[in-house]
């Protein structure tokens, strides 16, 4: 029996698309998602990029987090620009943000025509209103030369102060929770609810009963961590090297304790991103999933750029 009368068969049709067809159609269906950036920290990296990851559901793009190199890093993985349907951002500091209006100038400038919401902490409907002004010289050029429809109505910024429902449409319901990263407030992490997969990501945080709650019962939570043996090792290189070290610290998850909260939510699946250090040689794979393990025994995966989870 070949493929097309097979699945005719087995699922009572008269007739049944194409084997690829089939097969692209139960892609777009599934929600994917997509570690595109999962460096901690703004300093550029030839391994790493800056934090983005993209959910992706019924061929709408969900961007979390728009660190340095975001608009590449979709194409790399193969979501077109296009795509795009919301951005959030986790909170305002620059490996999170450093790209939110490239990306939303690049996706237009390939040829989105539809609408984007974007949300995330003040001042981001300030950001969107001066990146758009710091444009208008090319935009009207291009407006005007290449007939491109009007970028300006097409965004829509929400600023967000508090937890909740951030939005709840056909495909995905979206929720936050405040979590603690000093002195950034406030600092949101996401949860996201399709019909096949419930995703969160925890954003830079420092260990919160916020998140676990928010993660209770999770298929996946992507959490940022740090290794704490090597933390001197990294702030060793930077005249601020004290300071810097406090900052971590009192603000960021250890791998530890990062285990400790999947455990204590009752996720599936553990996903370290946002990894400090990034790219120090000495900490393996095996180092970070061991030290998330000390309290979680679920599964655990060292998140990679461009690696679908």
């Amino acid at each position: 029996m070949n493929r097309r009368k097979f699945v005719a068969a087995g699922a009572g049709l008269l007739a049944a698309p194409s084997w690829p067809g089939l097969l692209a159609q139960q892609r777009a269906a599934k929600t994917r998602l997509i570690l595109l950036g999962t460096g901690g920290g703004p300093r550029p990296r030839v391994d790493r990029v800056a934090s983005a990851q993209v959910i992706v559901v019924n061929n709408s793009a969900y961007v979390i987090d728009c660190g340095d190199g975001v608009s590449r890093q979709l194409v790399a993985a193969g979501v077109p620009l296009r795509q795009l349907r919301h951005i959030l951002i986790t909170h305002n500091h620059s490996d999170h943000n450093l790209d939110y209006g490239n990306l939303i100038y690049s996706a237009w400038a390939v040829g989105l025509a539809t609408r984007i919401d974007t949300w995330g902490p003040p001042p981001l409907e300030k950001m969107t209103k001066l990146f758009l002004e710091m444009n208008a010289y090319d935009i009207d050029t291009r407006m005007a030369d290449e007939r491109k429809l009007a970028l300006v109505p097409l965004v829509h910024a929400h600023d967000l102060t508090r937890g909740g429902t951030v939005f709840n449409d056909a495909a995905v319901k979206v929720t936050s929770a405040l979590v603690p990263h000093p002195p950034v407030e406030p600092s949101f992490a996401y949860r996201f609810d399709t019909a096949d997969r419930s995703i969160v990501v925890s954003g830079d945080t420092a260990p919160s009963e916020n998140l676990i709650q928010l993660a209770k019962g999770a298929d996946v939570l992507v959490h940022e961590a740090m290794y704490l043996p090597a933390i001197d090792r990294l702030v060793a290189t930077v005249p601020n090297a004290p300071r810097l070290k406090e900052h971590i610290l009192a603000s960021h998850t250890s791998a530890e304790d990062a285990g400790r909260i999947a455990h204590a939510a009752g996720v599936k699946l553990l996903v370290l991103s946002h990894l400090v250090p990034a790219d120090d040689p000495t900490v393996t794979d095996e180092m970070w999933i061991s030290a998330a393990r000390t309290h979680f025994r679920g599964r655990v995966i060292v998140g990679k750029d461009l690696l679908e989870v």
